[in-house]
């Protein structure tokens, strides 16, 4: 969250694309427009002072230059949920969409809940590195799957050879990546040491430990609540008057989401507990997902208590 002792009095909503960033300035009122460079965004961050918090959306990572720029410049920075800065236009019966009436939502938005956001903080060299190299690795995993199916299906004959070649580019890439991965863990202390713990968990093994640590860097540093919705397996209650309806899993982190299900389906299992938990749940009549949902959000919380345990040990 901001510094509950800061106060600001000018809010900067930026529009985030590709080649230019639409920005409102709360200030002046005025709606202008930014090269998306590094050398015309410290040119324009360099004219903000410390009253000013710029807030800009996850915008597929070209926001990061933006975001770069304001830490050099020590101007605090919000990057905004895109869903809940959708919500709040909405909040307002605008129907709208345009790169300016985005750009004043994001400054309003910055106005009214400054209290609350959490400033953004640029990542470690090698915690960015492990994000890179494990969602590529994803990529790629997803794109062998794509062809090994397309290679199976009727009449793939006639590209057959293709296919195959680039299956195998696939298979070395992944090789490779996955080396990559490792060495970097390795020789990275708190990484190395991070990861140690997490393998101590049965079910938790290289690939989603790596994941765990390059998605949620968060783990370890936040409450067991925290953690399951970032997660993305923290169920939410849908409740009106008398009607309790069933409670269902939202939003979080896909990429999380996936490889936790993966390592709980290999934990219910190889691992005594987990599987006795899942076990527990089925006998009192809950579905199989449902179950294997609350193993997720249990295998989680487990990895962020052990975390937080070595982190207060060392």
């Amino acid at each position: 969250m901001t510094d509950q002792t800061k106060v600001f009095s000018r809010f900067i909503g930026c529009d985030v694309g590709k080649a230019e960033i639409v920005v409102f300035d709360s200030h002046t009122g005025l709606v202008t427009t930014v090269t998306n460079s590094p050398k015309d965004l410290a040119r324009f961050v360099a004219s903000l002072d410390a009253t000013c918090l710029v807030v800009c959306e996850t915008t597929g990572g070209y926001e990061a230059v933006l975001l770069s720029a304001t830490v050099k410049a020590h101007i605090a920075a919000h990057r905004a949920d895109a869903r809940k800065v959708k919500a709040f236009i909405r909040s307002f019966g605008i129907l709208g969409k345009s790169d300016a009436i985005d750009a004043r939502a994001l400054a309003r938005y910055g106005a009214e809940r400054q209290a609350i956001l959490s400033p953004w903080q640029a990542p470690a060299e090698q915690q960015a590195a492990l994000q890179a190299m494990v969602l590529t690795r994803a990529d790629l995993v997803a794109e062998r799957v794509a062809y090994r199916n397309r290679l199976a299906a009727p009449g793939a004959g006639v590209v057959q050879g293709c296919i195959k070649k680039l299956l195998a580019c696939f298979n070395a890439q992944i090789i490779d990546i996955e080396a990559a991965i490792g060495a970097l863990i390795r020789a990275h202390q708190p990484l190395d040491r991070a990861a140690k713990v997490l393998r101590t968990i049965k079910g938790i093994g290289p690939h989603t430990t790596a994941a765990l640590l390059g998605l949620m860097p968060e783990l370890g540093k936040i409450d067991r609540k925290q953690v399951a919705a970032l997660a993305g397996v923290a169920p939410h209650p849908k409740q009106s008057g008398g009607h309790d309806g069933y409670r269902r899993v939202k939003g979080g982190r896909p990429e999380v989401k996936r490889v936790l299900f993966m390592a709980a389906m290999v934990a219910v299992r190889y691992n005594e507990t987990f599987r006795n938990f899942y076990n527990h749940l089925i006998a009192n009549g809950k579905k199989k997902l449902v179950a294997i949902i609350a193993v997720m959000r249990k295998m989680i919380v487990t990895a962020n208590a052990r975390l937080r345990d070595a982190l207060v040990e060392a």
